[in-house]
């Protein structure tokens, strides 16, 4: 039967763990995981923007270099053919100083040929015998008869190695002559490849077929290789475009293009994704990271916190079962002070008339006291001796249901002045008998001069009989039936205040109850000890009468209430 009871219980108790540190762990996750995702969505735009941005801006200054390079070397070409003759120019050794000229200006020239307006390599200074050779047909010379200047792709030409040249035209007709520069490919290959962004990051030229101009680091794609990866490119415009496209090995790159040479060229910028976003990945592994100590703490906390809620609902159900206890103690107590007022009230009539009886019988022997001998007259004086002993017990007696039916009346609290030396002798004679027995010697120090203070009579009785009653329990505890002692006193503190003390030599209060003595229902005694009244009851009332109350223990030493009264003068 006990287990069928417990199970249930352990069952619920289960359920309900569960259902708190389900709560308390998914509620926080959420905001979290949303501020997380939130920040990291917008950090990542942030950083693709910027890469692609900063990718551009690289094109864009690597073309204005590569564009600026071009268009000097040209105007180099362009001063010698304003500045000189043909007739100059044929001469071998004009032309080799001229070249000599070309080469402190720039060591990109390689050599430098002059052309008639049939295309005969007239004169040239250079490492190739190249003189004589017929350029009618060719490519490069149509054009730049045509438009005046000519940048030629990498070719191979007569010299059989890849190279591209610049060249000039100067006059009209007949008198038409050519000047051509042999760029130094390898001179150009480093100025276009001399990009450097991140570990990956690379710089190369196309034409517009997608033929290799330049090496390249990656791919081992040579000067006038097709590159594949060119008819995946989107179609050439006049500004710069930034795109994400794979290579054949599945590399994903980041592309920044730019035009060249009138478009007929393509400057290309790449980089690796996951190089370019590098600080986005570390951003993501942080991210990661604060979402697993984050996660972390929340779960340690949750299941943290979810015990203390346990606890804290664990005591609260003992609270209310101890509340349940004192309920029923209390209606006990109630009823009982109902029957001890009726039973006061019942024996307070058999008194009375005891009382009369006895007076009754007092005058009776005072009208025969003369008329006996003095053998009886003796005997007469033990029957007044007996008398006055009844009339002291019956005094007694009186007094003491006079006292419970105070106590157990149950008027409407209204409050009056109280003079401490008639209430508190009042109140304190009716432990004395049970201090008496317990060996307790009870010590009283109330000022006669005291002050009143406003109070209910009755509520002020509960207060001090609760406080006498936990001393002389605790004092029994400590000291049995001798040593104890349990001191009052009642004197004003100022023209405001009076001060009731309570002391005793009993156990005294632990230091970890000090901060719950006053807490409601809290008590160290077993089920149906003690009045039922509680010290969180008799402060309430204190609080009622103006006043204030407050503790002092030291363990295995004794304990002291202080009651604070608002004096009325």
């Amino acid at each position: 039967m006990m287990m069928g009871k417990t199970k249930p219980k352990q069952t619920k108790k289960g359920e309900l763990k569960r259902s708190i540190l389900t709560n308390m762990i998914v509620v926080p996750f959420i905001p979290f995981i949303l501020a997380i995702g939130v920040s990291f969505y917008y950090f990542t735009i942030t950083i693709e923007t910027n890469t692609a941005g900063n990718l551009a801006r690289t094109v864009e200054d690597h073309r204005d270099m590569i564009a600026s390079f071009l268009m000097e070397r040209t105007a180099d070409l362009e001063f010698i053919t304003d500045t000189t003759r043909f007739e100059q120019m044929i001469q071998k050794q004009f032309l080799k100083t001229i070249f000599e000229k070309l080469k402190k200006r720039s060591t990109a020239f390689v050599d430098l040929g002059l052309f008639d307006s049939q295309g005969v390599h007239v004169n040239y200074v250079g490492e190739y015998p190249l003189k004589g050779k017929h350029y009618k047909n060719a490519l490069w010379f149509k054009e730049v008869m045509e438009n005046g200047t000519y940048i030629s792709d990498i070719f191979l030409g007569y010299r059989n190695t890849p190279h591209f040249v610049i060249a000039v035209r100067q006059g009209t007709g007949d008198n038409t002559w050519v000047v051509r520069a042999t760029i130094d490919t390898l001179f150009f290959d480093r100025l276009v490849s001399k990009v450097r962004i991140g570990r990956t990051g690379e710089s190369y030229i196309l034409n517009n077929k997608g033929i290799s101009q330049t090496n390249r680091r990656s791919n081992d794609i040579r000067v006038m290789e097709n590159d594949p990866e060119y008819l995946s490119f989107p179609p050439l415009k006049d500004r710069i475009q930034t795109f994400i496209r794979s290579d054949a090995d599945k590399n994903i790159y980041l592309y920044a293009t730019a035009g060249l040479k009138n478009n007929e060229w393509l400057l290309v910028v790449r980089q690796e994704k996951e190089d370019a976003y590098s600080s986005l990945y570390a951003a993501l592994y942080i991210s990661l990271g604060i979402m697993v100590i984050g996660g972390a703490v929340i779960i340690v906390l949750a299941v943290f916190m979810t015990d203390r809620i346990l606890k804290r609902i664990e005591q609260l159900g003992q609270e209310k079962e101890s509340l349940g206890h004192q309920l029923i103690r209390a209606a006990q107590l109630a009823e009982i002070g109902e029957m001890a007022a009726g039973f006061a009230h019942e024996i307070n009539n058999p008194l009375q008339i005891i009382k009369s009886e006895q007076s009754l019988i007092e005058i009776l022997l005072e009208d025969i006291s003369g008329k006996f001998d003095e053998q009886a007259s003796d005997a007469m004086g033990e029957i007044e001796g007996s008398l006055d002993q009844i009339k002291l017990q019956v005094n007694r007696c009186a007094d003491i249901t006079h006292a419970i039916l105070k106590f157990g009346r149950k008027n409407e609290t209204q409050q009056q002045p109280l003079i401490p030396s008639l209430i508190i002798p009042e109140i304190i004679h009716m432990i004395e008998k049970k201090a008496k027995v317990g060996g307790i010697d009870i010590r009283k120090d109330i000022s006669e001069d005291s002050p009143a203070f406003m109070g209910d009579p009755s509520q002020f009785q509960q207060v001090l009989l609760n406080l006498f009653n936990n001393a002389l329990d605790t004092i029994t505890e400590r000291h049995g039936v001798s040593g104890g002692v349990l001191s009052i006193t009642c004197s004003q503190k100022d023209e405001q205040w009076l001060v009731i003390l309570v002391r005793d030599n009993g156990t005294g209060i632990r230091p970890e109850n000090m901060g719950k003595v006053f807490s409601p229902f809290f008590t160290t005694k077993p089920v149906g000890k003690g009045t039922g009244l509680g010290l969180s009851v008799c402060y309430g009332i204190i609080e009622g009468f103006g006043g204030t109350m407050e503790v002092k223990s030291e363990l295995n030493v004794g304990t002291t209430f202080v009651i604070s009264l608002p004096a009325v003068n």
